[in-house]
């Protein structure tokens, strides 16, 4: 079994401070994270922001017309359907919990279009609580390492909670993403500068095996 502490630090070590748009809002912080499927950073930040000037709070967004929002969030990924979707959001938080975003896994993903990972995006950055969130860069990391053998994210959320302590679960998701986004690139990862790639699995079987069929054809 590898020693996730160990590959943990050394990943953390390089991995720049990520960037949150809202760190003290868990209401924004869910609007920022449904916004951000299929969206670069960017502009999910821009979008979010705009909608925060405009709308302040989930009241203000919950009287928003959808053809208001769609206009601030057009760039994003989806945008006709999120556009409705924030708002049925903040309506729903308003009335059924007081204006006021769950702070449970299990209500949180009661929430239209919230799954496990946006959940838990949610627990850990609007409210520290410990949690586990996979997205892309976590699920390609830590398969590519070998901390994990998983075919879906509820698996891989399963397994990494069983290495994860909880001391480092809340900090866990930013770190990797910084990780995925610099280093562990979902194409050509930047093996040679990597200070994993000694207890990497990806690293042993198919980089160091791409370097020797290279050398080879130089050599011939």
């Amino acid at each position: 079994m590898k020693d996730f502490e160990k590959i943990y630090h050394k990943i953390k070590s390089v991995s720049p401070e990520h960037h949150f748009e809202f760190t003290d809002s868990p209401f924004w912080i869910l609007i920022t994270t449904i916004l951000s499927h299929r969206t670069k950073d960017i502009v999910t930040d821009a979008a979010a922001r705009g909608l925060y000037n405009k709308y302040h709070d989930s009241y203000g967004l919950e009287n928003a017309s959808p053809a208001d929002v769609k206009a601030i969030i057009k760039y994003v990924g989806f945008s006709n359907v999120k556009s409705q979707r924030i708002i049925d959001i903040a309506r729903i938080i308003n009335h059924e919990y007081g204006g006021k975003v769950p702070d449970t896994h299990d209500e949180l993903v009661k929430l239209p279009g919230t799954g496990s990972k946006t959940a838990n995006i949610v627990l850990t950055q609007g409210f520290g609580i410990p949690a586990i969130a996979v997205d892309t860069h976590v699920f390609r990391i830590c398969n590519r390492i070998g901390l994990i053998k998983a075919k879906d994210p509820d698996k891989a959320e399963e397994a990494l909670k069983k290495i994860v302590p909880e001391k480092l679960q809340v900090e866990f998701n930013p770190v990797m993403v910084e990780f995925g986004k610099n280093i562990c690139k979902p194409v050509s990862p930047r093996c040679n500068i990597c200070p994993v790639s000694s207890d990497c699995d990806y690293y042993s079987n198919v980089y160091t095996k791409k370097i020797r069929e290279t050398d080879g054809k130089v050599k011939n």
